[in-house]
């Protein structure tokens, strides 16, 4: 069995489907995929279930799946050892992708010099957590809610939402604005907000129909647009820019926890969680 073959088993694992595995990979699908059948020959079994938009182990895989990490491991390690240098231990991180961009980099700012290697991965909530149930991430920074409740976690910071306005703006100055306020206003969507559902039924119930100029997934992107005077939006109270206001919403009270979630039943240690700590210690 070449261990090309459990590789590219393993990327179709922690992917998902099989253009990302081969594009991880750097093969094409059809090489990939062809590797697989001749894992399954080679095995007899099969080793997913294919559907339209993802795949998923069988028994068959599952039980392969063990061995095929410990095989991995063992292999990395014995390359470690003739080249004469412990493998750097690795810490696979899931983000949120509300989180703002400026505190991963104060998180990552503060790890020391030769803390563990990290891999960062972003995504939705169910994405965050899908990568969670999969084993694919040792942690996840994420909102903590009843969805979480399956991992152990720790909460660290709570938040609000309100507006995000070019620092110019009339309604700059104010502590907040009630949403009749905004009614000639032009605004921007965050597609992955997880309060649009709200935000949109908030306005609505006020008769405010606004044109919309931007609808994106970004949210540095988004925050950049409003410092440029694209638009106004509704965004949590971290995201914070010298050239953007923000400004309460009133009536608006969705809140979120933002916290840590593990593969594992605590926290193994690790300079990124200690960091992460600190840095949501400090936001208050």
């Amino acid at each position: 069995m070449d261990r090309y073959l459990l590789r590219y088993f393993l990327a179709v694992v922690e992917t998902g489907n099989f253009s990302r595995a081969a594009a991880r990979e750097n093969v094409a699908q059809p090489t990939l995929s062809a590797g697989i059948a001749k894992l399954e020959g080679q095995l007899q079994a099969r080793l997913f279930d294919r559907t339209n938009r993802r795949v998923h182990l069988t028994e068959a895989g599952s039980r392969l799946l063990v061995h095929a990490r410990r095989i991995e491991h063992e292999f990395n390690l014995a390359q470690a050892a003739v080249l004469g240098a412990a493998p750097a231990q690795l810490l696979r991180v899931a983000v949120l992708s509300t989180v703002p961009a400026a505190v991963i980099e104060e998180i990552l700012a503060r790890r020391p010099a030769g803390a563990e290697r990290i891999e960062l991965l972003e995504g939705t909530e169910r994405e965050v957590l899908s990568l969670l149930d999969r084993g694919r991430v040792d942690v996840a920074l994420t909102a903590i809610n009843p969805s979480t409740e399956r991992f152990a976690s720790e909460r660290l910071h709570e938040e609000g939402y309100g507006l995000a306005l070019p620092a110019g703006h009339r309604l700059a100055g104010a502590e907040s604005v009630d949403g009749e306020a905004l009614a000639d206003e032009v605004m921007m969507v965050r597609r992955h907000c997880e309060v649009l559902a709200q935000t949109s039924r908030y306005f609505t119930d006020r008769g405010v129909r606004p044109f919309f100029s931007y609808r994106g997934a970004g949210d540095e992107k988004v925050l950049a647009l409003v410092r440029a005077g694209l638009g106004i939006t509704v965004m949590p109270d971290s995201y914070r820019d010298p050239g953007v206001a923000r400004v309460g919403l009133q009536g608006f009270t969705p809140r979120r926890v933002i916290g840590l979630c593990y593969a594992g039943d605590a926290a193994r240690p690790s300079t990124f969680v200690q960091a992460t700590r600190e840095v949501f210690g400090e936001m208050g």
